[in-house]
């Protein structure tokens, strides 16, 4: 797939990888946070929004799992609670479970996942994106297949 694909979870990468992104104001409102130093969680329960420059995420609960470094050492972003909506300027992207790994820059949308862009949609029950690579994978489960519907341009 092409890498405009990459765009709507753009915002798992901000949190982490580019220093330059890092340093744009990111913006998380919830109805509970809480953050458990023990087991290095930062957790936002109830309608959270995660407002970033370039993407914004909602998502029932949203888990950091930070690292040695805090903050600046995010092991895992996940966006859960079946109601999963990664929105940018010119795509949105919804499933059930988003999870990203700065370590091996991996990204999987999961659950029921649509993408739509103004040229298509596709419909898969799971996305990998490789960030590092730029290949977006759309996997069919359960007999199910990957489907899209484009408009050419």
């Amino acid at each position: 797939m092409s890498r405009a694909w990459l765009a709507p979870l753009f915002l798992l990468l901000a949190f982490s990888a580019s220093p330059a992104l890092a340093q744009n104001k990111v913006e998380i409102s919830s109805d509970l946070f809480v953050m458990n130093e023990e087991s290095q969680e930062a957790v936002f329960t109830g309608n959270v929004v995660v407002k970033h420059p370039v993407v914004t995420v909602w998502a029932p609960k949203v888990i950091a799992t930070l690292g040695t470094g805090g903050t600046a050492d995010i092991k895992t972003f996940e966006a859960t609670g079946g109601n999963v909506r990664l929105l940018t300027k010119d795509q949105d992207a919804t499933g059930e479970h988003a999870i990203y790994t700065p370590a091996d820059q991996l990204l999987r949308l999961t659950g029921n996942v649509v993408v739509k862009t103004a040229s298509g949609t596709v419909n898969s029950s799971e996305l990998v994106v490789n960030l590092d690579t730029n290949v977006s994978t759309f996997i069919s489960t359960d007999g199910g297949r990957v489907t899209g519907i484009f408009t050419s341009q």
